[in-house]
């Protein structure tokens, strides 16, 4: 029972504070390619090669057990900003603490990228994301037509995945 007021708790946090998602926010959104450019020069090849990609700014992760997760962002299309996407998660299982990240999103070819923006897109629970680091990106390879990569911007947390994760795209 503890566990699911916690959840309902957490998730009404992340709702709450996504209610006030700026629309258009291609400016954190163009921050954060910078840093992942700054964080990995060989990401470059990610950007210039994908039909499009997810730039989530600012994603929050918290968890005791049952957690869950919220974000939002830009998705661009041949690097052009075409509208806002928003994501949520919920986990259970072994997962502790909190952290805020920012997350990228690469589509390989035109139909990855409508899938992605076409339909209420979720990951697969076994996806699972590059930790950008230097040089993290010259062995990544698409999977089932995506590569994601994170970056942390504080906190910890013992838990990293990306499965489960829900987008919902708003098309400007």
């Amino acid at each position: 029972m503890k566990n699911i007021i916690r959840l309902i708790i957490i998730l009404s946090i992340f709702s709450y504070t996504s209610l006030y998602a700026q629309k258009y926010d291609i400016e954190e959104s163009n921050k954060t390619i910078a840093e992942f450019k700054k964080e990995d020069p060989d990401i470059e090849k990610f950007f210039n090669n994908s039909y499009g990609y997810a730039v989530l700014y600012s994603v929050g992760k918290g968890a005791v057990g049952v957690g869950g997760a919220g974000g939002k962002g830009t998705v661009y299309e041949k690097g052009t900003p075409k509208a806002d996407v928003k994501m949520t998660q919920v986990t259970v299982g072994f997962a502790l603490g909190g952290q805020k990240y920012a997350e990228i999103i690469f589509f390989e070819e035109k139909e990855d990228y409508d899938r992605f923006v076409e339909k209420d897109f979720e990951f697969a629970a076994q996806t699972s994301a590059v930790a950008l680091s230097s040089g993290a990106s010259a062995n990544a390879k698409y999977r089932d037509g995506v590569v994601v990569f994170t970056m942390a911007i504080g906190g910890l947390m013992y838990e990293a995945s990306v499965g489960g994760q829900k987008f919902k795209v708003t098309k400007y």
